[in-house]
């Protein structure tokens, strides 16, 4: 008897098995990417299945960043669907829950940066690119209700700063935990959390400043 084919319930706890395994396994061994053999041993699926969801590992590590990053629009689109104001602390709080505190969140967001426009399918890249377009716009024009910008141009602009801004710091002072810096002779021991706070509301109060003043 012919086998019947998956339903697509069956098929998305799959696909999910397969993130999931892959994020278990980036964070226990960072210093590696796993195999698709890897993955569909620690999902308990076999290594042919993986590739009727994914053409290849790069692939399946971009689906998992996606949902990280598709976990963090969810939040902010729903609390700016929200009536009470949103405030910088909000979007600070945000920030750091779904993408700071997130272990595997920045590391991998530094790899695929890498892989883009090298390993990843070319196609799957673009449909990528045009939901995190879809996604900025979203948010960049429910922001404007709260923070009263100019139009949903300079949000989507302010939240790729400030994603721009988180990577750069992690990027700096993933390097230099293990090591010191030193400023006019003194140690200096960075801390990101506190460091990215100060950098986000220093970013976000000078383009709200910088809008005021500019209508004065």
């Amino acid at each position: 008897m012919p086998r019947r084919p998956a339903t697509e319930e069956a098929r998305e706890e799959r696909r999910t098995a397969l993130l999931d395994a892959a994020m278990r396994l980036w964070v226990e061994h960072p210093e590696r990417v796993s195999n698709v053999s890897d993955v569909a041993r620690a999902a308990g699926i076999a290594k042919g299945t993986v590739y009727l969801y994914f053409k290849s590992k790069e692939d399946l590590l971009l689906a998992a960043h996606e949902r990280h990053v598709e976990a963090f629009f969810d939040a902010l689109l729903e609390r700016a669907q929200q009536p009470e104001r949103m405030t910088l602390d909000d979007m600070i709080a945000l920030t750091r829950h779904h993408i700071v505190e997130v272990p595997a969140f920045l590391p991998l967001a530094m790899l695929i940066s890498s892989l883009l426009d090298k390993s990843v399918t070319p196609e799957v890249v673009r449909a990528f690119e045009q939901r995190k377009s879809g996604r900025l716009n979203a948010a960049g024009a429910l922001l404007c209700r709260h923070f009263d910008f100019e139009n949903v141009t300079a949000g989507v602009r302010l939240l790729m700063q400030s994603y721009g801004l988180m990577l750069g710091l992690w990027q700096l002072l993933g390097s230099a935990c293990c090591s010191q810096i030193y400023a006019n002779g003194e140690a200096l021991s960075p801390d990101y959390l506190t460091e990215l706070d100060n950098a986000l509301r220093a970013l976000w109060r000078g383009t709200l400043n910088s809008k005021d003043d500019s209508h004065a």
